[in-house]
């Protein structure tokens, strides 16, 4: 082979190991939301195949069985595909550098990278470059394996939340429900600390599902629970509370609904998930009055004080739920989160881009 083209291979080579081992910094180890193209072309070929399986025109429940190995999938597909890049990369530098055949630098290049140590050459440089093809092929799998933990860890904190939610809202979770529960426990005066835990579950998402994209898409264990809907019911019953509960005000609710919606934005920012960052009051949300109303009406039969003047609660209301009301249904999409009342029940105002 003549001298430009193993050139050509060994720079070809050294991009795409140096693009795999970039993707996977940026998605396992770097601290921060950090979009990678490799990871997403992943995510959505698998998405793509799964969605021809879980079609919409299915039930439900077909669709979050196969959607509930979608997330696991994904996290498992990631890594394989890094070591065929890396299988590929160097395969093509072996080829270059010492002008073997393809076979040849193939069999190099997958001892090498899964230690294997049955085929290689005396070349010094060939070994030194098989040297570093196995610290990546180690380096790649340490990273799967060292992460797994880390991942489920956040899993199983986010989950316990929900399924304690479910106990005081239902399953799936109201906000109606859960105002209506606590007044009849007499649980109304202490729902400043249901807020405050939520203030602290919505920090932890913001950090680890921008971080750790995948756990968008891990689907609670019982298929009518979902992260999405639990954020959801909590954000509109920290909003009923402030605007429809005629009882002393104080900041805990307003401070959970600004963590909340946050949260939620920052993760929607990393979907590319349109919404207006600074929404005025009195801007159209995906809840009409009347809904509106008849949740109205349902917290007072039930005996819950009530303001009497129900048109300013309700744009009070508005005015809360214009912070999330956009991104919480998109999420509620992309997640394909299970029916709920205000959330799954309608089409997101702004659904995510490709």
């Amino acid at each position: 082979m003549e001298i430009g083209g193993r050139i050509a291979l060994v720079v070809a080579g050294v991009s795409l190991a140096v693009m795999v081992f970039d993707a996977a910094l940026r998605t396992f180890v770097l601290p921060r939301a950090a979009p990678v193209r490799l990871t997403r072309a992943v995510a959505r070929w698998v998405r793509r195949a799964f969605s021809l399986v879980a079609r919409p025109g299915h039930s439900y429940e077909r669709r979050d069985r196969v959607m509930a190995l979608y997330g696991p999938m994904t996290l498992l597909s990631i890594p394989a595909v890094w070591l065929i890049l890396t299988l590929a990369g160097f395969t093509a530098i072996y080829r270059g550098v010492a002008d073997v055949s393809w076979g040849t630098a193939f069999r190099w290049s997958g001892s090498a990278l899964l230690t294997l140590g049955f085929a290689t050459s005396e070349e010094v440089e060939v070994v030194a470059i098989v040297f570093v093809e196995a610290a990546i092929g180690l380096t790649l799998l340490a990273l799967l394996i060292s992460y797994l933990p880390t991942i489920y860890g956040a899993f199983s904190r986010r989950e316990i939340a929900v399924t304690r939610l479910s106990v005081r809202a239902g399953t799936p979770p109201s906000p109606t429900e859960l105002l209506t529960r606590a007044h009849r426990a007499r649980f109304t005066d202490r729902l400043d600390e249901l807020w405050e835990e939520w203030e602290l579950w919505f920090v932890e998402i913001e950090e680890t599902h921008t971080s750790l994209v995948i756990l968008n898409f891990f689907r609670s264990p019982n298929p009518q629970r979902s992260w999405v809907i639990a954020a959801g019911a909590v954000l509109d019953g920290a909003a009923l509370r402030s605007s429809v509960l005629n009882v002393p005000q104080t900041p805990s609710a307003a401070v959970c609904i600004r963590a909340g919606f946050t949260a939620l934005r920052a993760i929607g920012d990393y979907f590319r998930i349109e919404y207006d960052p600074d929404p005025r009051p009195d801007t159209p949300i995906s809840i009409s009055r009347d809904e509106f109303m008849v949740v109205y009406e349902a917290l007072a039969a039930e005996g819950v004080p009530v303001r009497p003047d129900r048109e300013r609660a309700w744009r009070e209301f508005a005015g809360w739920r214009v912070n999330y009301d956009a991104v919480l249904l998109a999420l509620a999409d992309l997640t394909m989160a299970p029916y709920a009342p205000w959330i799954s029940d309608r089409s997101a105002l702004r659904p995510p881009r490709a």
